[in-house]
């Protein structure tokens, strides 16, 4: 799969368009590749740091929002394995971007979560299954999503990894 390459444009000391970013992104965890970030609503266009040069979190910062990457692995690849040690892997691996408390009702699958915000996805290459607490959507490339804060899973049922770009906005809650 081809690594993401980002091009992000900020203003030089005389005011004039220029090139900040023309890489990839610093920061990647397992499948999550942080592109940007904002701290605020609206977000601010002033200075040159990069955004996304920062832990690896779940949600969005409180009145910010993220953009990334992801790939869904396919299921395949841990089915041989029981029921507890793939909810292990699922509470760890959402532990690690600090979002153990987002796992709020797994009885569908063990990566079941819901988030504080709205994120809006779009399935670039691959298959998927969205799956809802009530039925199950599946998904092609160019198909996108508006996520609004619900129970929700990535199902890959396919044998290829699935690239999804998300955009999350922080929201409040039901």
């Amino acid at each position: 799969m081809r690594k993401p390459r980002r091009i992000v444009t900020g203003h030089n000391v005389q005011g004039k368009s220029v090139v900040l970013f023309h890489d990839e992104p610093p920061h990647a965890m397992g499948p999550a590749v942080e592109i940007w970030a904002t701290d605020q609503t609206p977000a601010s266009i002033r200075g040159n740091a990069d955004a996304s040069d920062r832990p690896v979190r779940l949600q969005p910062p409180p009145r910010g929002s993220l953009f990334r990457y992801f790939t869904i692995a396919p299921e395949s690849q841990t089915a041989h394995l029981d029921e507890k040690t793939r909810a292990d892997m699922a509470l760890q691996m959402f532990a690690s971007i600090g979002a153990h408390d987002v796992l709020v009702d797994t009885t569908r699958h063990p990566a079941m979560h819901r988030t504080r915000s709205i994120d809006y996805i779009i399935l670039l290459s691959g298959k998927v299954t969205l799956l809802l607490d009530e039925g199950d959507v599946e998904l092609e490339p160019f198909d996108v999503v508006v996520q609004r804060g619900t129970n929700h899973a990535w199902a890959n049922h396919g044998t290829e990894p699935a690239l999804l770009v998300g955009i999350l906005i922080d929201a409040e809650s039901l």
